[in-house]
C-alpha cells in the first residue's frame, strides 16, 4: 500500500470568522475555515480548500482586482501572499497586530491596511503570475491622525484619494499625492464606532455606517474627475511641461496620472479662484428603527454596490436589510438565524449577497431579486462526534453534537441533506452495506434509521428502559442492528425488518464503548469491548450465550473488524492496539502507540507534558480497505497509519498546526506565568477580568465566556475504495487522498522498455505496447496506448493479455472513466474485462469499489446533460410548431437565433 496521501479538503466547517469575497467573476466566493481558505464554485457547485495552513486563524481577506493574488491576515497579524492561479503561498509578511481591515485599491497598485489607530498604504509586489516574485513589498505612506482604533478604509475609483474611519466615530479624509487643493479632511457626526466607509462610484461623495444603525450621507462639492482641474498650483515642473507641446517629454518625466493632468490643463485654462473642496450632510437616517421590539441590537457587518447604489446591512440578531441609496428606500430583508452576522459580500453584478453567521457556521449566497439560496450551507454547530463512508465512497455522514447528522458529497464538499430527529447529540452511525439508509444511536435512548432515497426517518429503535448509547454496529447483510449503552452496560439487538427488539445481552460490567460486526455476509458474529477491560464474541443466532470473551489489559475504547473478518483490533486505555484472531481467540501482536501521539500541553496544564502523555491513547481506530494496515486517532492531534503485520508505523500525519486551538504545542510559553498565575486564564474583556472556561471542560462552557477548543481527533475512517481516509477533528472532517501524481510505480520493469520503444512497437504489435506501458505505469502513456488500440480488437486482447496485468489495467479504467471523451471505449473495456472473468475472480473488493463509484459518478452527469438536451429539443421543436405560419425565412432565422441562444 502506498502512502502519498496529502490534504485534499475540509468537510463538515463551511465558514468560521472573518472576511468572505466574491472573486471578480462572481462564481465564485472565498471563505475563511479556521486556519484555511475555502473556495466556493457557485457555477459548478464544488468546493475546493487550499492546501496553505496557517498557525492562526484568518480573519482578513483581500483580493486583488485582477482576482490572481489573495492577501489573508490570520488574528496574530501574519499576512500570507497567495496565488490563485497555482494556489500557493508566495511569502509571508507580519504586520505584529491585528489587523481589522485590508483592502486593494481599484487599480491594484497599492492596498491600504487598518492596525491599531493608524493606516498603512503599501505597494503591491508584481509577480509573474506563476510562484515568482518581482520587487517587493514596501511601505509608502502611514496615516496616524486617529485617537483609537482605525475601523474601515475605501479608495476612490482612481485610487488616488482615502477614506478612512475609526471607532471614535470620525472619518478622515486624505489624499495619495500631494495636492494643494485637497486637504486632510474630517467628517463628525457619528455617537459610535463607525463599521463601515464608502465611496461613491466616480465620486467624492461618502457613505458612513456606525454600530448603531446610523447611516450618513455626504455631499462633495467637487466631482471626481474635476479634482485634478481645480488644481491650480502646480509644481514648477509640471508648469513647464504644460506650457512645452512635445508630448514625449511628458511620458519621460511623468507617469500616467501626471501626464493627464498636465494635458488636461493645458487644454484648459486654470481657475485662479480660492475654491475650496468641502463636505456637507445629505442626510442622516438610522436603520435600527426597524428594530423598534428590540433591544441593544448593533450593526456588525456592511457593504456597498456601487455600481447599483445597493447598501447591505446586517445586524446582531441576525436580520439583512438591503437598501437603494440616496433615497435609502428598503427593498428587502430576511432573517437569517438568531446569531449575528459576521461578514456580507456582494458580487460584481449585485444580485448576490453572501452571508457569512460566525457562531453558527453558516454560509449563504442570497439572489435577492428571486428571493431564493443559490447555497445555503451549514456546519454543525458544536463539533463532529463522528463519521462514517458509504460503500462506495461517494458520501460521508457524520454526527454531531447538536444532535444533527450531515451526509455530505465527497466530490463536491456540499452537504445535501441534514437529519434532525434526535434531541441529544450523536454517538455513533453507520451506512448500510446497500447505501439506502443510514443508522444512528444518540445519547437521547433510540437509535433512528434515515432513508437516502426519501430523506426521512422510517424506523426508531427504543429500548424497554431509558439508556444512553454509545456505539453501533450493522451487519453485512443490513439485517441486524445492535447498539451498546454506557450507563446500563447491556447491548441490544434489533431486526431491521420487523423494526423490533430481538434480545437483550448482558455481561458487560462497564458502559460498553465499542460493536462491531464481522464483515463476512456468511457470518453472523459481532464483537463488543468495555471498560471492564473484556473483549466479548456474540453470535445473533444464539444471543443468549457469549460465544467467546478474551481479557484486556487495560479499558477498551474501540474496535474495529478486519475485512476478511480473520482479525479483529482493540484499541485499549494503555495505548496499546491488540490483534486478535477471531477463530482462535489468540493475541497475534501489539502495537504500542502511545508515544506516537504526542504530548500537547494545554495551556493551563499544571503539569508536564511527558507526565501528559500517561493519559493519552487511540479512541478511533479503522482497517484500510485491503486489512493491511490501521489507522488511529485520539487526544491528539497526531493520525498514526501502522502496518498490521509488522506492528510498526508507517507515516504520522499531523492534522492541524492551528495555534488558536488549545492543545496544539507541547511547551508553554514561560513568559505568561507569572506571581499572579498564568495569563491565559484571564480573559481581558473592557475593565472586567473574567476565566476564560470551566474547570473540566473541553469545548467550552457555552456561556459568554471565550475559549480556545482543545485540538482532538473523535473518529476515524478509511474509504472503502482505499484511496482515500477521513478524520472528524476540532477542525472539521479532514479529506487526505492518495496523490498518484507523485508515485511512479513500475511493474516487472526492464531495462528495454522507454517511451520510444513502446512507441515502435504499437506499430507491429499491440497487446505487447498495452503490457508494456503497464509495466512502465505511466498514465498518459497507458492511455495512448489504450486510445491507440481498434475497438475490434479489444476482446482478442483482453483474452491475450496476461493475468498479472489486469488488475493494474482495470485500476487505470477506473480512474480515467471519469475524465475522458472516450466513454465508450472505455465501456468496451471495461465490458471485456469482467466477462473475461479472471479478474473478478482475483480482484479485490476496493477496485471493484472504485470503478463501481466512478461509473455511477459517470452515469449521473450524462443523465443531468440528456435531460437538458431533451428539455432542449422540446423547445426548439415547439418553436418550429408556432413559426409554421410564419415566413420560412423569417422561421429559418428565429431558429438559428434560438439555437445559438441555447
Amino acid at each position: 500500500m502506498k502512502f502519498a496521501f496529502k490534504f485534499a479538503n475540509v468537510l463538515g466547517a463551511i465558514y468560521r470568522k472573518g472576511d468572505i469575497l466574491f472573486t471578480p467573476d462572481g462564481n465564485s466566493v472565498i471563505s475563511p475555515v479556521g486556519n484555511r481558505i475555502c473556495i466556493y464554485n457557485l457555477k459548478n457547485h464544488t468546493s475546493t480548500a487550499l492546501p496553505i495552513e496557517s498557525r492562526f486563524n484568518y480573519e482578513c481577506l483581500a483580493l486583488s482586482p485582477s482576482g490572481n493574488l489573495l492577501i489573508a491576515v490570520n488574528e496574530e497579524g501574519e499576512a500570507h501572499f497567495i496565488t490563485l492561479l497555482t494556489r500557493r503561498k508566495l511569502f509571508s509578511y507580519r504586520f505584529n497586530e491585528t489587523v481589522r481591515r485590508i483592502i486593494f485599491s481599484p487599480n491594484g497598485k497599492h492596498f491600504a491596511v487598518c492596525k491599531i489607530n493608524k493606516v498603512f498604504v503599501f505597494h503591491t509586489p508584481e509577480y509573474d503570475g506563476t510562484d515568482r516574485i518581482i520587487g517587493q513589498i514596501t511601505l509608502e505612506k502611514v496615516f496616524a491622525d486617529f485617537y483609537d482604533d482605525t475601523t474601515s478604509i475605501d479608495w476612490t475609483d482612481d485610487s488616488c484619494v482615502l477614506a478612512m474611519s475609526s471607532k471614535d466615530g470620525l472619518t478622515k479624509l486624505i489624499s495619495m499625492h500631494d495636492r494643494s487643493r485637497f486637504h486632510k479632511y474630517t467628517l463628525s457626526g457619528h455617537t459610535d464606532p463607525i463599521v463601515a466607509v464608502f465611496f461613491e462610484s466616480s465620486s467624492l461623495n461618502l457613505v458612513t455606517v456606525g454600530r448603531n444603525g446610523q447611516l450618513t450621507l455626504w455631499d462633495c462639492n467637487t466631482d471626481l474627475k474635476e479634482l485634478h482641474k481645480l488644481d491650480k498650483q502646480l509644481t514648477t515642473k509640471m508648469k513647464e511641461i504644460v506650457l512645452n507641446d512635445d508630448e514625449d517629454d511628458i511620458q519621460v518625466t511623468l507617469d500616467d496620472n501626471e501626464k493627464s493632468l498636465a494635458l488636461e490643463t493645458k487644454s484648459e485654462p486654470l481657475d485662479d479662484s480660492s475654491f475650496k473642496i468641502s463636505y456637507h450632510r445629505l442626510s442622516k437616517h438610522y436603520l435600527n428603527d426597524y428594530h423598534k421590539f428590540e433591544k441593544r441590537v448593533n450593526l456588525t457587518a456592511c457593504v456597498y454596490h456601487k455600481s447599483s447604489r445597493i447598501l447591505v446591512t446586517g445586524f446582531s440578531n441576525g436580520s439583512i436589510f438591503i437598501h437603494e441609496l440616496p433615497e435609502v428606500t428598503l427593498i428587502d430583508s430576511l432573517s437569517i438565524s438568531d446569531n449575528g452576522i459576521a461578514s456580507v459580500a456582494v458580487n460584481n453584478i449585485g444580485d448576490w449577497i453572501a452571508i457569512g453567521c460566525e457562531n453558527q457556521g453558516q454560509l449563504m449566497v442570497w439572489e435577492w431579486q428571486s428571493q431564493t439560496y443559490v447555497l445555503k450551507q451549514q456546519a454543525h454547530a458544536s463539533g463532529i462526534s463522528c463519521l462514517t463512508y458509504s460503500n462506495d465512497g461517494s458520501f460521508i455522514a457524520t454526527g454531531g453534537v447538536d444532535a444533527k447528522i450531515k451526509v455530505w458529497n465527497v466530490e463536491s464538499g456540499f452537504c445535501f441533506v441534514t437529519f434532525s430527529d434526535h434531541s441529544s447529540g450523536i454517538s455513533d452511525l453507520k451506512f448500510s452495506n446497500n447505501r439506502k439508509f443510514v443508522v444512528s444511536a444518540s445519547v437521547d435512548g433510540t437509535v433512528r434509521t434515515f432513508d437516502m432515497h426519501r430523506y426521512r426517518n422510517f424506523r426508531i429503535f427504543t429500548t424497554p428502559r431509558p439508556v444512553q448509547f454509545s456505539c453501533l454496529a450493522i451487519d453485512a447483510t443490513d439485517e441486524f442492528v445492535a447498539a451498546g449503552a454506557q450507563d446500563v452496560f447491556d447491548i441490544y439487538l434489533w431486526s431491521m425488518k420487523l423494526g423490533q427488539l430481538i434480545e437483550c445481552l448482558t455481561g458487560h460490567e462497564s458502559p460498553v464503548s465499542g460493536l462491531a460486526f464481522s464483515p463476512v455476509v456468511t457470518s453472523s458474529v459481532f464483537v463488543s469491548v468495555s471498560w471492564d477491560k473484556t473483549l466479548r464474541m456474540w453470535n445473533t443466532i444464539e444471543g443468549e450465550k457469549t460465544y467467546d470473551t478474551i481479557e484486556l489489559g487495560a479499558e477498551a475504547l474501540c474496535v474495529a473488524y478486519k475485512p476478511d473478518g480473520k482479525e479483529v483490533a482493540v484499541s485499549t486505555l494503555n495505548g496499546l492496539i491488540s490483534i486478535f484472531d477471531t477463530s482462535s481467540g489468540y493475541q497475534l501482536r501489539s502495537i504500542e502507540g502511545r508515544n506516537d501521539l504526542g504530548s500537547g500541553r494545554s495551556l493551563t496544564d499544571q503539569i508536564t507534558a511527558k507526565k501528559n502523555l500517561d493519559a493519552k491513547a487511540f479512541t478511533s481506530i479503522a482497517y484500510s480497505a485491503d486489512g493491511n494496515c490501521i489507522i488511529a486517532g485520539g487526544q491528539s492531534k497526531n493520525i498514526c497509519i501502522y502496518h498490521v503485520a509488522q506492528g510498526i508505523l508507517l507515516k504520522k500525519f499531523e492534522v492541524t498546526q492551528n495555534r488558536s486551538l488549545d492543545a496544539v504545542d507541547d511547551i508553554i510559553n514561560r513568559r505568561k506565568m507569572t506571581e499572579f498565575g498564568n495569563l491565559d486564564l484571564i480573559e481581558k474583556r473592557e475593565d472586567s477580568n473574567v476565566k476564560i472556561r470551566l474547570p473540566g471542560v473541553l469545548q467550552g462552557d457555552m456561556a459568554a465566556r471565550s475559549f480556545k477548543p482543545e485540538v482532538r481527533v473523535f473518529d476515524v475512517a478509511f474509504s472503502p475504495t482505499g484511496l482515500a481516509w477521513s478524520a472528524a477533528t476540532t477542525e472539521g472532517v479532514l479529506i487526505y487522498s492518495l496523490d498518484s501524481s507523485l508515485i511512479f510505480d513500475p511493474f516487472d520493469l526492464q531495462v528495454d522498455i522507454t517511451v520510444d520503444s513502446i512507441e515502435q512497437t504499437m506499430k507491429s504489435n499491440k497487446l505487447k505496447a498495452l503490457v508494456m506501458s503497464l509495466k512502465l505505469g505511466e498514465i498518459d502513456v497507458i492511455r495512448h496506448v489504450l486510445e491507440n488500440i481498434p475497438s475490434t480488437s479489444i476482446e482478442l486482447i483482453v483474452r491475450s493479455i496476461p493475468t498479472a496485468y489486469l488488475e493494474r489495467l482495470i485500476k487505470f479504467l477506473s480512474s480515467s472513466i471519469e475524465s475522458t471523451r472516450h466513454i465508450e471505449l472505455y465501456l468496451l473495456w471495461i465490458e471485456n474485462l469482467i466477462n473475461d472473468g479472471r479478474f473478478v475472480k482475483g480482484s479485490q473488493k476496493t477496485i471493484l469499489l472504485g470503478l463501481y463509484r466512478n461509473l455511477t459518478k459517470k452515469h449521473q452527469d450524462i443523465m443531468k446533460i440528456c435531460d437538458f438536451n431533451k428539455y432542449t429539443m422540446k423547445m426548439i421543436l415547439k418553436r418550429k410548431v408556432k413559426s409554421k405560419n410564419e415566413d420560412p425565412d423569417e422561421s429559418s432565422v428565429s431558429d438559428v437565433g434560438m439555437s445559438l441562444g441555447i
